[in-house]
């Protein structure tokens, strides 16, 4: 009986390897291809305003605070620059020395629903509630500091972020690869 069920278990074992091993064989290629949907073109963004409000999130060296402030492209300089509140230069980043740039968006809990959500019985439904924040990420690389790293300005719409992105990803010469922006080397 029990050599039976012992035969029994290795024919089982065996016939699943053998079914595994036929399902892992290649495949013939078809010559006839379902045609392909036609890609809508996606219009570019509106150019950006000349000054974004915008929040430094940190990532240069020396800056390491949150800064509330204004983002604008200098074409003049062929720089971005970043201002506080009352219109002092914080930091610049010449467009020769930005890598890439891409749009980021995190979802994050308000803090007031962070508070509520610690209130009996009315707590579980604002533990719920979370909003979108973006961010324009830039790499950069310095040669005359040789400094480099990554930073990022929290932007208040995705359609204001769109069209900073592509400005300023056409002022500083960056190729698009999918969703982000490089420099290639030359």
């Amino acid at each position: 009986m029990l050599t039976r069920r012992y035969l029994l278990a290795i024919i089982i074992f065996i016939f699943t390897l053998t079914s595994l091993a036929f399902a892992q064989r290649p495949r013939p290629v078809t010559t006839e291809s379902p045609q392909p949907a036609p890609a809508t073109p996606t219009p570019a963004p509106a150019p950006a305003p000349p000054t974004v409000k915008a929040k430094y999130e940190g990532g240069v060296f020396g800056h390491p605070n949150k800064i509330n402030g204004n983002l604008s492209l200098d074409e003049l300089n062929k720089r971005l620059v970043f201002r506080d509140e009352k219109k002092k230069e914080i930091l610049s980043i010449p467009y020769g020395s930005i890598t890439g740039a891409y749009a980021d968006t995190h979802a994050v809990r308000p803090a007031a629903a962070t508070v509520a959500s610690n209130i009996p019985y009315v707590g579980l439904p604002a533990g719920l509630i979370k909003t979108k924040v973006r961010y324009l990420t830039l790499q950069y690389n310095d040669p005359d500091s040789n400094a480099s790293g990554v930073t990022s300005f929290r932007l208040e719409n995705k359609e204001l972020l769109d069209s900073v992105l592509n400005t300023l990803a056409s002022n500083a010469g960056l190729t698009r690869r999918g969703e982000i922006f490089i420099r290639k080397k030359e």
